[in-house]
C-alpha cells in the first residue's frame, strides 16, 4: 500500500489506482467534481483527492487586499462553527460545496478561486472592475447593500463597487410576469413603478421592457416561493399570475403578484404576511388589537375605522378590540403605530396602573342609594386637606387645569388653592395618545412651563411630564382625545389627516382638522381647545366664547378690542352684560392661562415676584431692558424695594423651545401649528 502525505488532510492518503468506492460520496474534496481515474483518499474519513488536485500548489497568486497564504483545503463540512458562514466572495453558504479556509479566518469556495481579476460590465463601462477586498465597505451599485468584510469587484478611483453575484448577474432575463418580450437590467431608471412591489425607487436598477415599459426591481425579481408569518397559521404560496384582486389581510386591492393560502381560500399582498398579529397597547386605544381574517365573529357596532372614519369592509382583514368595539383598517393601525416611539417602561400594560390614585380620601359621604362622593381628600400635590363643594366660583380658577371653575370643586381652607372634582381626580400616571413616546406621562406641579401640544405657557397648575424627553403636556390637552365633542356642534368631531376647506371657528385654512363630514363642518386644533369662559383686561366679567352671531342681519360687526369689523360666522369672546364682542385672537396671548397674584422666585432678585399685568405704561421701567411695564409682569410687592420686570425679561431665561416635526427625538409639534399667530414675539427653531 503506498501512503502519501498531503497538507490538507490530518491522515496519510492512499493513492488509489483504479477507483471502486462503495461510500456514496464520491467527490473530490479539492474541486467538487465526481472522482475518477488516478486519486488518492483516506477512506476512514472519506476524504478523496482526484490526481489533478492532489499535485496542485499550495498556494494561490496574490489579490489585491489580501496577503499571499497557505491554503487548507477543509474536509470538516459540518463544522458548527462554519455552518452559518458565508463565502466571503459569492457570499452563498460555506458549507454548499468545498471551500478553502486562509488561515482558518478567510473562507473561500473553491470555486471561486478561478474568479476574474477584472471584468467590464455596462454599468460602469469607462474603467474595469478589480476584484479585491472591500476594506472601505462601499455599496454595491446593483442591490444597494452593504455587505460584511470580503471579495468584491471595485473602481477604486470612482468608488463604484459591485458584489460579485451581482456582477455574475444576467443582463437579460424571461419572467414569467411578463412573457412578451425579455426584460433588460438598466441603471437609473428614475420613475420605475415596479410590477411586483408596486413601489417607485429612484436610480435604482431594475429589469426593464422600454416597449411595454414594464419593469422589476432587482431584488423583486425572485421572490421567495413559499412564506411563513404569524398574521396565519398556515404558510403562503408565491402566485406568479398578475390578476387584480382583494387582499384578505388589509382589504386594499392589489394587481401584483400575490401570495395565497389554498387550504384556507386566503389571497394577500407579500407584505401583509408580516404584518403583527397582535399590536400591545395600540396608542391610540389604549388596549391591544388584534388581526383577524374574519370580523363577522365579533359583535361590531359600528363598522367606521377609528382612525380614518371610512367603512371597514367586514369580508377582508382588519384589527379591532372586540371588548370594545373599536375597529381599524389594517393599513390605518400600521401606520399610526410606526408613528410611536413605544418605550418599556415598569408599567407594560395600562391595566397595570393600578392604585394610580393622586389623592388619598379622608373623608367620605353617601350621596343617593349607591353613590359615594369624598368630601375631603389629600392631593399628593398640595401640602392641605381639601374639601369638596358645590357652590360654584365662577370668579376662581381651577389651580390643576387654569379654566374657569364652573362645576363642583375641591377648595383649600388654609389657602387659595381650588381644583376642578374632574382635575382632582386625575391619576398620577397616564397615557396620551398623541405623545411620540407612548409611556406613562406622571402628574406634577410646576411653577411655570410650556405645554408641548398647545404651546402656550402655564404657572403654579398641573402637567403631566415625559420622562424619555422631558416635555410636559397642560392638563386641558391631555384630556383631549383623538375624537372632540364641542358646543358648536351636535356631533363628535374626527381627526383627519387630510381635510380641505377652511376652519368654521376662525376661517383659516386647514390642517389636520377636526371634522363632521356628514355636516361638513371641521375645526383646527387652535379653535377647538380655546376656554369656553376667559378673563380679559378689557372687561370686568369674564368674556365667553360664543359660536355664531345671534343677530347675523346686522349691518356692523366690530371687535371692541381692535375696532375693526368681525366675520359674524366665525367664533368670538363676548360679555353678554357689557354687551362687548371680541375677536378670539384679539383675547388669547401667549400669556392667556399665566394666573395673576402667584410668586414666582428668580436668582436675579432676593424676595418673590408676583405676577401682575399692567394695561398701561406703568413707571417704574422694567429692571431689566428699562422700558416701560406693559402687560404681563413680575412685581415685588410686600418689600417696597419698587422691583420690577417684564416676564418676557425676567422669566426663565432658556425661552427657544426645541421641537422635532418628524418626532424622532421625542419632540412633537401639532402642523396646524405652524405659523400661529401666538407664535409672535417668540424665537422658535426647528432642529
Amino acid at each position: 500500500m503506498e501512503l502519501h502525505h498531503h497538507f490538507s488532510h490530518q491522515h496519510l492518503l492512499e493513492f488509489i489506482e483504479q477507483h471502486n468506492l462503495k461510500s456514496e460520496k464520491a467527490n473530490c474534496s479539492g474541486c467538487g467534481e465526481l472522482v475518477s481515474g488516478l486519486s488518492y483518499g483516506c477512506t476512514e474519513c472519506e476524504f478523496y483527492l482526484d490526481k489533478k488536485c492532489f499535485e496542485a500548489s499550495p498556494e494561490i497568486g496574490e489579490l489585491e487586499g489580501v496577503s499571499q497564504k497557505h491554503l487548507l483545503v477543509s474536509s470538516e463540512n459540518g463544522s458548527k462553527e462554519l455552518e452559518e458562514t458565508n463565502c466571503f466572495a459569492c457570499r452563498k453558504p460555506l458549507l454548499d460545496s468545498p471551500f478553502i479556509s486562509f488561515d482558518s479566518r478567510f473562507h473561500l469556495h473553491k470555486k471561486c478561486l478561478d474568479l476574474p481579476i477584472e471584468v467590464n460590465h455596462l454599468f460602469h463601462s469607462q474603467h474595469p472592475l478589480v476584484l479585491q477586498f472591500n476594506s472601505q465597505r462601499l455599496p454595491c451599485q446593483i442591490c444597494k447593500t452593504t455587505q460584511p468584510r470580503g471579495l468584491v469587484y471595485c473602481c477604486s478611483p470612482c468608488e463604484f463597487t459591485l458584489h460579485i453575484a451581482c456582477v455574475e448577474r444576467p443582463t437579460r432575463i424571461n419572467h414569467p410576469c411578463h412573457r412578451h418580450h425579455p426584460l433588460i437590467l438598466q441603471l437609473n431608471l428614475k420613475s420605475l413603478l415596479c410590477q411586483i412591489c408596486r413601489e417607485t425607487q429612484a436610480l435604482s436598477p431594475a429589469y426593464y421592457c422600454s416597449a411595454c415599459k414594464f419593469g422589476l426591481h432587482v431584488q423583486c425579481v425572485s421572490p421567495a416561493p413559499t412564506v411563513k408569518g404569524e398574521i396565519h397559521e398556515h404558510p403562503f404560496t408565491l402566485f406568479w399570475r398578475q390578476v387584480p384582486f382583494l387582499c384578505d389581510a388589509c382589504g386594499t386591492s392589489g394587481d401584483c403578484i400575490s401570495y395565497i393560502c389554498s387550504p384556507c381560500g386566503l389571497i394577500v399582498h407579500e407584505s401583509c404576511i408580516s404584518l403583527q398579529p397582535i399590536i400591545k397597547r395600540f396608542p391610540r386605544h389604549g388596549h391591544s388589537i388584534s388581526h383577524t381574517f374574519i370580523l363577522g365573529q365579533y359583535e361590531i357596532k359600528s363598522w367606521k375605522c377609528k382612525i380614518c372614519h371610512e367603512e371597514v369592509n367586514s369580508k377582508h382583514g382588519c384589527y379591532c378590540c372586540s371588548d370594545c368595539n373599536y375597529v381599524v383598517h389594517a393599513n390605518c393601525a400600521i401606520k399610526a403605530y410606526r408613528w410611536y416611539d413605544i418605550v418599556v417602561d415598569e408599567l407594560e400594560e395600562p391595566d397595570e396602573l393600578l392604585n394610580n390614585s393622586a389623592f388619598v380620601v379622608i373623608k367620605k359621604t353617601r350621596l343617593g342609594e349607591n353613590d359615594v362622593i369624598p368630601i375631603e381628600i389629600k392631593h399628593l400635590n398640595h401640602p392641605h386637606n381639601l374639601i369638596f363643594s358645590n357652590d360654584v366660583k365662577d370668579d376662581k380658577y381651577c389651580d390643576g387645569c387654569v379654566l374657569f371653575i364652573s362645576t363642583s370643586f375641591y377648595y383649600c381652607a388654609r389657602c387659595d388653592f381650588f381644583l376642578h372634582k374632574s382635575c382632582a381626580e386625575l391619576p398620577k400616571k397616564m397615557y396620551d395618545w398623541s405623545h411620540v413616546h407612548h409611556c406613562p406621562l406622571t402628574l406634577n406641579l410646576h411653577a411655570d412651563f410650556w405645554c408641548l401640544h398647545c404651546i402656550f405657557e402655564f404657572n403654579n397648575c398641573f402637567s403631566y411630564d415625559c420622562n424619555v424627553c422631558g416635555n410636559r403636556i397642560c392638563v386641558p390637552c391631555v384630556k383631549k382625545s383623538d375624537t372632540f365633542t364641542c358646543q358648536g356642534h351636535e356631533h363628535r368631531l374626527f381627526l383627519y389627516e387630510k381635510y380641505g376647506g377652511q376652519c368654521n371657528g376662525c376661517g383659516s385654512n386647514l390642517e389636520y382638522p377636526y371634522a363632521c363630514k356628514e355636516c361638513n363642518f371641521a375645526v383646527d386644533y387652535e379653535c377647538l381647545t380655546l376656554p369656553d369662559k376667559i378673563q380679559h383686561k378689557c372687561d370686568e366679567h369674564p368674556l365667553k366664547l360664543t359660536y355664531g352671531e345671534d343677530n347675523i342681519y346686522s349691518k356692523y360687526h366690530y371687535c371692541d378690542i381692535c375696532e375693526r369689523r368681525r366675520n359674524a360666522s366665525h367664533w368670538f369672546y363676548r360679555c353678554a352684560i357689557c354687551d362687548n364682542s371680541t375677536h378670539k385672537n384679539c383675547v388669547i396671548d401667549a400669556y392667556s392661562y399665566m394666573k395673576l397674584g402667584k410668586t414666582y422666585t428668580t436668582k436675579d432678585h432676593p424676595h418673590p415676584l408676583t405676577f401682575t399685568r399692567k394695561i398701561y405704561d406703568y413707571p417704574p421701567e422694567c429692571h431689566i431692558c428699562e422700558e416701560h411695564c406693559e402687560d404681563l409682569s413680575a412685581e415685588c410687592l410686600e418689600h417696597g424695594c419698587n422691583y420690577i420686570v417684564h416676564w418676557k425679561c425676567g422669566g426663565p431665561r432658556e425661552k427657544t423651545k426645541r421641537f422635532m416635526i418628524d418626532g424622532t427625538q421625542g419632540y412633537f409639534l401639532h402642523p396646524s401649528f405652524w405659523g400661529k399667530n401666538h407664535f409672535v414675539g417668540w424665537e422658535l427653531k426647528v432642529h
